[in-house]
C-alpha cells in the first residue's frame, strides 16, 4: 500500500521568517513602502496626541480658574442705545447671599500711551479701566512685575498693565506712561487673565485717581462675581434684576468659563478633519504596499514556482505573502506610532503642557496598520497562490 503524503505545516514562527526573508531582498522598497504606512500613522497619533494635550490643558486651567465667575455688563436699551449699569450695582450685588467676590472696572474711554510723543490715533487697542482693589482675587490673576494697586496708589496716578498691554507699550514696574496728557507710574504688569481676556489689554486704575485726574464718571461698564458652585445658576438668574431693578432687560450676564470649554470643544472638533488627512495619508501608504508586493510577486515567479514544486501548497504560499504584506505594515505602523508620540511629547514639551496620548489612540493605530496590511496583500498574496508551479519555472 502506498503510503499518503501530507505537505508540512508551517509554524507561526517559520512563516514570520519566511516573510523576513523577503523582506530583507528589498530593503530600499520595503523603507519606502513602510515610510507611507508610518506617515500616516504617525499623523494619527501626533493628530490625537496634540488634540487631547491641548485640552487637558484648557480643562485643567479650567478647574484651577473655576467655573463660578459671572460677569455682568450693561446691554442695549430699548431703542438701541447703549445702556449703564447703576453707580450701586456692586453694592446691590453684594447682598445676594451665595454671592461670595464682587468686583468691578469702569471703562474710562481714554487709551495710554508709552510717551508723549506718540500720535493720539496710535492707540494700539489699549484701553484705560478703573477698576476696584478686589479685582485679582476675583479674577485669580498673579501680578507679574511690581505690585497690585492699594488704598493709597489707587488715589494717585498710579496704572498696573494687563499682559498684552506691557507688551504692546514695552513697559514695566517703574516706568512712566501716558494718559490723558499726563504722566503715570507704572507700579505693576499682571500674567494673562484667561476668563477675563479684555484685561490683558488693559490698563488698570484705582476709581479714586479716575475720578480725580481724568474726570471719570464712576458707571461701572463690568461686575465680577464669584458664587458657591451649586447656586451659580441661581445666582445668574437673579443678576440682572439685582443689578438694575429699573431697567432688568438692559443687563448682561456671561460665564466666562464656557468660553474656554468652547475652546476646548472646538479643538477636539478640528482633530476630525485633522484625523481625515492621516486616513488620506494611510490610505496612500496601503496603496504603495500593495504596490510593492504585486511587483514583488512578479518578479519571485522562479522562487514560487520552486516551492510550489518542492511541495508547498496554494495555502502556504497564500499565507507567505500575506504575511509579508503585514510585516512590512507593522513596521510602518511601529515606526510611525514612536514618530507620533515623539512629535507629540517634543509639541507638549515646548508648549509647557503634560503630554497625552490616548490609549485608543495606539490601539486604533496598531489595527489601522493590521488592516491596510491585510487589505493591502489580499490580492498579491492570491496571485501568487494561482500561479502554475511549471508556467513559473518556465518563464525567464
Amino acid at each position: 500500500m502506498t503510503e499518503r503524503l501530507s505537505p508540512a505545516r508551517l509554524s507561526a514562527r517559520d512563516v514570520v521568517c519566511v516573510a523576513a526573508v523577503g523582506l530583507r531582498t528589498r530593503q530600499t522598497r520595503v523603507a519606502l513602502s513602510a515610510l507611507g504606512i508610518a506617515i500616516g500613522i504617525a499623523t494619527m497619533i501626533a493628530v490625537l496626541g496634540i488634540s487631547s494635550s491641548s485640552q487637558a490643558r484648557l480643562l485643567r486651567e479650567l478647574d484651577s480658574l473655576g467655573t463660578n465667575m459671572l460677569t455682568v455688563t450693561p446691554g442695549q436699551q430699548l431703542f438701541g442705545g447703549q445702556a449703564k449699569l447703576p453707580k450701586r450695582a456692586l453694592t446691590m450685588i453684594q447682598a445676594i447671599d451665595p454671592v461670595q467676590q464682587v468686583g468691578q472696572t469702569g471703562d474710562t474711554g481714554l487709551p495710554i500711551f508709552r510717551n508723549d510723543r506718540v500720535p493720539s490715533t496710535h492707540t494700539g487697542g489699549l484701553q484705560v479701566r478703573a477698576t476696584s482693589l478686589d479685582l485679582l482675587k476675583i479674577l485669580q490673576t498673579p501680578v507679574r512685575h511690581g505690585a497690585w494697586l492699594n488704598a493709597a496708589t489707587a488715589a494717585q496716578r498710579a496704572v498696573v498693565l494687563g499682559a498684552s498691554a506691557a507688551d504692546r507699550l514695552a513697559a514695566t514696574a517703574g516706568d512712566q506712561a501716558w494718559i490723558n496728557g499726563q504722566w503715570w507710574t507704572v507700579v505693576g504688569v499682571l500674567d494673562e487673565s484667561p476668563l477675563a481676556e479684555e484685561i490683558d489689554a488693559s490698563a488698570l486704575i484705582g476709581f479714586p485717581a479716575a475720578s480725580t485726574f481724568l474726570h471719570f464718571d464712576g458707571y461701572p461698564t463690568t461686575i465680577y462675581t464669584r458664587s458657591s458652585d451649586e447656586y451659580v445658576s441661581d445666582v445668574r438668574a437673579v443678576l440682572p434684576r439685582t443689578a438694575n431693578p429699573e431697567h432688568p432687560e438692559e443687563v448682561s450676564v456671561s460665564r466666562p468659563s464656557d468660553a474656554l470649554a468652547a475652546r476646548a470643544a472646538v479643538v477636539g472638533a478640528f482633530t476630525n478633519l485633522l484625523l481625515g488627512i492621516g486616513g488620506v495619508a494611510l490610505l496612500v501608504g496601503g496603496v504603495g504596499v500593495a504596490n510593492t508586493m504585486v511587483i514583488s510577486v512578479l518578479e519571485r515567479r522562479r522562487e514560487i514556482g520552486l516551492r510550489r514544486s518542492l511541495g508547498a501548497t496554494r495555502g502556504q504560499v497564500r499565507v507567505q505573502f500575506l504575511a509579508e504584506s503585514l510585516l512590512l505594515a507593522g513596521l510602518g505602523g511601529v515606526s510611525g506610532t514612536a514618530l507620533g508620540v515623539t512629535v507629540t511629547y517634543m509639541y507638549a514639551f515646548l508648549q509647557g503642557m503634560l503630554t497625552v496620548v490616548p490609549a485608543g489612540a495606539l490601539g486604533g493605530g496598531l489595527a489601522a496598520t493590521l488592516l491596510v496590511g491585510t487589505v493591502a496583500g489580499i490580492y498579491p498574496a492570491m496571485r501568487a497562490a494561482r500561479m502554475s508551479p511549471t508556467l513559473a519555472l518556465t518563464i525567464a
